[in-house]
């Protein structure tokens, strides 16, 4: 068993406090934290403490070792997952991911970073919202109409007759009435109307500031998880939390970025009548997802707890303290458990997510 060193990402949207707090450094940071990468991800990947090697050294010196046959023989010399603590103190982009088979054809294309899909879960470590799949075309319609700009009833006719996809990349399209859009919604009280305002501040001027509208919103309390799959439009909005997903890094964005925007190709990838899966972890503490890349588990106070099988694990103590065998883990402290390690046996006084490739069915 190794423990690990993570790199923390700095992005604009994260928090100054959130992750230097979960691992115990001063705070306020000088720089917005917002993700903290553990795995082998060529572009961060986690170093084993006190040795100056990463884990995807590790991995490349023995993989059959660190990731056991099956596990080598679904992904090759790779870690399937990537785990994250990640910290969102302002929206991130309106984002979709590709399914495998549009990964490796884009890859191929020199269109996508790698050939491998990107399915993730948000756990919630804290209140956490999310707008994420589509609303019933209807329903968008009509809280649309309620802005009462003439301009946008061609997007809602589109939206009414089930065009929906159509109808989302008109309303990007509207650039020039965004500032109107907003002025209109700020007159109705309601939470989404609200939002509207919230994001034009941070992006003046981005028409998918109107996405509240269209998508369906999350309230996730801390435990509770969310399922993306590929095709699912979606953006993360304030949260702290644990997210796992295929090891990859493709994104694909609509707006409410700084970075690279791809209207047709996000079009192309989108599935309308895709959805979020809501998920709440069984008696095991396991969130059961339809990914094969990973399965999350959140492991809370008790003592004598083994986990099953071997597999490439990463476990993350998020709150006291834990007991890997003979290793010993304080809040923010991580470890990578080899599948060649025996089922190890864990105390917990706190709480502890685990990660590790999920089932071969997909």
């Amino acid at each position: 068993m190794h423990l690990l060193d993570n790199p923390v990402k700095n992005y604009p949207w994260g928090s100054h406090t959130d992750i230097a707090t979960l691992t115990e450094r001063p705070d306020p940071t000088l720089d917005p934290e917002a993700e903290m990468w553990l795995g082998a991800h060529p572009a961060g990947p986690s170093t084993l403490a006190g040795t100056g090697h990463s884990l995807a050294e590790l991995i490349a010196a023995d993989p059959l070792a660190a990731l056991g046959a099956d596990v080598l023989g679904r992904y090759g010399r790779r870690l399937p997952y990537l785990m994250k603590v990640i910290s969102v103190a302002r929206p991130l982009s309106l984002q979709v991911h590709p399914n495998a088979e549009q990964a490796a054809d884009g890859h191929s294309r020199g269109m996508y970073d790698d050939p491998w899909p990107k399915p993730e879960l948000i756990c919630a470590l804290t209140p956490f919202t999310a707008l994420a799949g589509f609303r019933p075309p209807e329903q968008a319609a009509m809280l649309l109409d309620r802005l009462g700009m003439a301009e946008l009833t061609e997007v809602s006719a589109l939206l009414r007759a089930g065009a929906v996809r159509e109808g989302f990349d008109l309303l990007l399209q509207r650039r020039q009435i965004t500032d109107r859009a907003v002025w209109a919604a700020s007159a109705v009280h309601h939470p989404d109307y609200a939002l509207i305002a919230r994001l034009a501040r941070q992006y003046p001027g981005d028409p998918a500031c109107l996405a509240p509208l269209l998508l369906r919103r999350h309230e996730l309390h801390p435990g509770q998880a969310l399922f993306l799959g590929a095709g699912v439009l979606h953006c993360y909005l304030k949260g702290f939390g644990v997210e796992i997903m295929g090891s990859s890094d493709n994104v694909v964005r609509a707006g409410l970025t700084g970075k690279p925007v791809d209207r047709a190709e996000l079009l192309r990838i989108t599935d309308p009548d895709a959805l979020p899966l809501r998920v709440l972890p069984a008696a095991t503490g396991e969130y059961e997802t339809p990914s094969p890349e990973f399965r999350l588990r959140r492991i809370r106070h008790g003592t004598g707890w083994r986990l099953r099988g071997t597999a490439p694990r990463i476990l993350l103590c998020t709150t006291g303290t834990a007991s890997v065998d003979h290793v010993q883990l304080r809040q923010g402290q991580s470890l990578f458990i080899p599948a060649t390690h025996s089922p190890p046996t864990l105390g917990v006084d706190g709480e502890v997510f685990c990660a590790e490739p999920g089932t071969h069915a997909s």
